[in-house]
């Protein structure tokens, strides 16, 4: 048995929703005060999602019932200026109140301790307008009453784990995808994070290593990464924010780095944050049918291409973002999309429609074997990557579904886009010279994004001021930029080293 495993089980019994035997929606502070007297609780932690995209912390030491009482009802008191660039810093006091359905074990400290997700208020007590929770529920609120739909996705969490090289079984550099251990060498951590999260209540859905694999004298460098369910788009956000800093725990007491950053090297496979998501209506996936894709579901391509440029603003916010957004890396250029095609850049993965039966062929003597449809068709966004603000890019989703859905023309002008096969390939020339590209730096994204200013602010869900401060942001980018373009090997590693933790 590893010791460590072992304490941090033993610090994170399990998940909330399930010890207390209740959906996680309706979980009550009286639950979690009841909670707290079973297990013991020592600390609190409010935990909470800053302009930089991490986790932030503030910790509270519980003495008695009547002050953890107090700290789940009333909240605290933080520096908003210091979060946030459009909170100034002549008013800049919020409150940080928990949300009870997001509490968990922090499987980590050696005091039992109970962690809750925050949301912003003002001093008024209102929901702060750009708070990063705020702008995804307002955001998905918006959608439901523009159409009858709600958002879920899921995103697919690529990082690269760097740590000393070993001379025992070595890999082929960019040979790394599914590779098992002893080949791979950070498959228990990996296997660890996929735990916790479980534990701690995020539905996890796999994990494997990825392409990237690059060794030289002095590191190793392996990519992988770990894949969520599908969940309301809210929660969606939350777990990859929360995935992150479960890595980065999970890396620091193992004495190696975890990097969510774009490029490490250049001319080897990026770490993208593709997301999938798909819309339904009472509870139905309403983006397909038993063929696949319908009318809807090519509306909400429509509205993802037609806004794609501007999406990089918040999929794509550093200077080394757009190192790998470039041609025969796996990672989209061009604005298209296709069906299994990982070239395009919305991708219409598998979906296990009408693929007959699979598991009676690969199981003759089990007499009980058979393929349940899935149903789970989703389209999948390839361009963001790890630099992502998580929250507003799914904010940007919302928005341009909405857009979709109701576009004129939508469905033509996405068969207008659509390509069947690898763009990149040279006969695929005349094909390519026809599609509108992707922005190619942080500079150009911002332009995007002042120009379709108007889809994401007549909804209500983007602040004429939060536009302002994302653009303002990329363009201060600029000198970085040029260095990028013109940097030698030397200065462009300098340049990826700072960005190493872009998020």
């Amino acid at each position: 048995m590893n010791p460590v495993v072992d304490q941090m089980q033993s610090a994170c019994p399990g998940s909330v929703a399930e010890l207390l035997q209740k959906e996680r929606n309706d979980i009550t502070r009286k639950d979690l005060l009841g909670l707290a007297d079973r297990f013991g609780v020592e600390m609190v932690n409010f935990r909470f999602v800053a302009a930089d995209g991490r986790l932030k912390t503030f910790n509270f030491s519980v003495t008695d019932r009547r002050r953890l009482d107090r700290i789940l009802s009333a909240g605290e008191r933080v520096d908003g200026s210091s979060l946030f660039p459009f909170v100034d810093a002549g008013s800049s006091d919020l409150y940080v109140v928990p949300r009870y359905r997001t509490a968990f074990f922090n499987p980590f400290t050696q005091h039992r301790t109970l962690d809750l997700l925050c949301s912003f208020f003002t001093n008024k007590g209102e929901p702060l307008p750009n708070g990063p929770d705020q702008m995804v529920r307002r955001a998905d609120q918006v959608l439901f009453e523009r159409t009858g739909c709600r958002m879920e996705s899921l995103a697919e969490l690529e990082y690269y784990m760097i740590s000393p090289p070993s001379p025992l079984y070595p890999t082929e550099q960019q040979r790394g995808y599914g590779e098992s251990s002893p080949f791979s060498r950070t498959e228990g951590i990996r296997a660890s994070a996929m735990h916790l999260l479980t534990r701690m209540g995020f539905q996890v859905k796999y994990g494997h290593s990825e392409v990237g694999r690059l060794t030289d004298r002095q590191t190793e460098m392996e990519q992988c990464e770990i894949e969520f369910d599908l969940a309301p788009v809210e929660d969606s956000a939350d777990a990859v924010v929360v995935a992150r800093w479960v890595l980065r725990m999970l890396a620091a007491r193992a004495g190696v780095t975890v990097t969510f950053a774009p490029k490490l090297v250049h001319g080897h496979a990026g770490s993208g944050l593709h997301v999938h998501s798909r819309l339904v209506k009472d509870g139905k996936n309403v983006i397909a049918d038993e063929r696949g894709l319908n009318d809807i579901g090519r509306r909400l391509v429509a509205g993802y291409l037609s806004l794609a440029p501007s999406l990089t603003a918040f999929g794509n916010t550093c200077p080394i973002s757009y190192l790998r957004l470039v041609p025969n890396q796996e990672a989209p250029v061009y604005v298209c999309w296709g069906e299994r095609n990982r070239s395009v850049l919305i991708r219409v993965p598998l979906s296990w429609s009408g693929v007959g039966d699979m598991a009676a062929v690969a199981n003759p003597k089990d007499p009980d074997a058979h393929t349940r449809a899935a149903m789970n068709c989703t389209v999948e966004l390839r361009s963001p990557d790890g630099s992502a603000d998580i929250h507003l890019l799914h904010a940007g989703l919302c928005v341009a579904a909405a857009h979709g859905l109701s576009m004129p023309g939508a469905i033509e002008y996405a068969e207008g886009l659509r390509v069947e096969s690898n763009i990149f390939k040279a006969e695929a020339e005349q094909r390519r010279a026809q599609l509108p590209k992707l922005p190619t730096s942080c500079q150009a994204s911002a332009a995007a994004l002042l120009e379709h200013r108007q889809h994401y602010e007549e909804l209500g869900v983007f602040a004429p001021v939060l536009i302002d401060k994302v653009a303002a942001r990329l363009l201060a980018y600029g000198d970085e930029e040029k260095r990028c373009r013109s940097a030698g090997f030397e200065e462009l590693n300098d340049l990826i080293t700072r960005y190493l933790h872009c998020q």
